[in-house]
């Protein structure tokens, strides 16, 4: 599997030109791990609940996910304190990340 670029302030990481919120770094790893654990299992229960076409156990296992990754620090408020915005599902091009992102593409691309 392909790591995908982190910005150097360690607030995201990019896929496919978009910024995704890395999870609160100041969680104890045992409690990460956990929620990490909890997060599959959910994803797990949405993938189960569409396959069963079950609107009501889809929307509650979109809920559960959607609790864990703000427990995670992913998604609601953000994590870090100096005030910056959150620029959570931002095109890397249209923020203050742009000439950071401009250059990955400037560096070599290394062998499959």
């Amino acid at each position: 599997m392909a790591k995908h670029p982190t910005t150097k302030d360690g607030r995201y990481f990019v896929v496919r030109g978009r910024l995704w919120r890395i999870a609160n770094p100041d969680l104890p790893e045992s409690q990460r791990q956990s929620l990490v654990k909890e997060l599959m299992s959910a994803r797990r229960a949405v993938r189960s609940a569409r396959a069963a076409a079950d609107e009501t156990a889809e929307a509650d296992a979109h809920a559960k996910v959607d609790k864990v990754k703000r427990a995670l620090g992913e998604r609601g408020p953000v994590w870090w304190t100096d005030g910056a915005p959150d620029l959570n599902r931002y095109m890397a091009r249209n923020t203050p990340y742009a000439a950071w992102y401009a250059a990955l593409s400037q560096l070599p691309k290394p062998y499959s």
